[in-house]
């Protein structure tokens, strides 16, 4: 009988374990996100979105102050529709602008949310049109080698 009651509990333990796992591999690849507060969600569209993905952090002064939630192709203007799901308890005047940031050189992409002077705030459903799409490492480098290359020639044509 003592044996079965240690079997149990080990079992349960083991069980404990492996939730908890399951919960930190899904918290750290922010495929779950257990918020209990109420959002409320604006929209704003960019010409180039990189790498961003639904879930990515929105960030303001460095604190996340909300989440990514779907992007999707606006077909008429051609470009990227992002609704962000922002965190109720932090208003952003109307005139607020975004920018989509990378952390460190090669790092995850985040939306960076710069508050404007404006008196009114954003409320749900509104749209955020002052948008920074964001910086393509390739097209720097490309731009960098195309200038190298173009500057013997200006300089007097010997390469």
């Amino acid at each position: 009988m003592q044996r079965s009651k240690n079997d149990i509990w080990v079992g349960f333990f083991v069980l404990l374990g492996a939730v908890a796992v399951l919960f930190l591999a899904l918290k750290s690849a922010n495929l779950l996100s257990l918020n209990f507060r109420s959002d409320y969600e604006v929209t704003a569209k960019f010409d180039n979105i990189g790498g961003l993905k639904p879930g990515a952090a929105v960030k303001s002064a460095g604190v996340v102050v909300g989440r990514v939630k779907t992007i999707a192709f606006d077909g008429e203007s051609f470009q990227a529709k992002v609704t962000l799901a922002l965190q109720s308890q932090n208003q952003f005047p109307q005139d607020s602008s975004l920018k989509i940031l990378t952390s460190g050189l090669l790092g995850e992409q985040y939306l960076d949310i710069a508050p404007g002077a404006d008196e009114k705030n954003l409320v749900a459903g509104d749209k955020i049109g002052s948008t920074q799409s964001a910086v393509i490492l390739e097209n720097l480098i490309s731009q960098f080698l195309y200038s190298q290359a173009e500057k013997p020639k200006a300089e007097g044509g010997k390469p």
